[in-house]
């Protein structure tokens, strides 16, 4: 079970490894308005400024699943590895999202969605 606590731990923090894709070299950074400068970016680092957003985005239904899974006795190990699963394919989308690789990030994004569908169906017994 503990490595699917750590999971959650690092999908929490992938969102913020995204950031610093985005603002890589800080070329002509506003940080009085990191929103606006971050909008107007082109290539990686829109791109990174996205797989930021899609990480939150990713992140409450990850975290749910593996609460609620673990709250229904779900066995630690089957946890354990949905939630590794998930965290893999994360890293891969954030990999494929920056480097432009628009259909493999696809299929990791499905991947991931399909870990946390996957706790959630342990939870109810499937």
């Amino acid at each position: 079970m503990n490595k699917a606590y750590l999971c959650v731990l690092v999908a929490g923090l992938l969102p913020y490894v995204c950031t610093m894709v985005a603002k890589w070299n800080f070329q002509k950074f506003d940080n009085h308005n990191p929103r606006e400068w971050l909008a107007q970016q082109t290539g990686f680092r829109a791109r990174g400024n996205a797989a930021q957003a899609n990480s939150f985005e990713a992140f409450a239904f990850f975290a749910a699943g593996v609460i609620i899974a673990t709250l229904a006795q779900v066995d630690a190990s089957r946890i354990d590895l949905y939630a590794m699963v998930f965290v893999a394919a994360r890293v891969g989308f954030i990999v494929c999202y920056v480097a432009d690789k628009a259909s493999l990030r696809s299929l990791c994004w499905l991947l991931g969605l399909l870990s946390v569908v996957g706790l959630f169906a342990a939870a109810l017994g499937f």
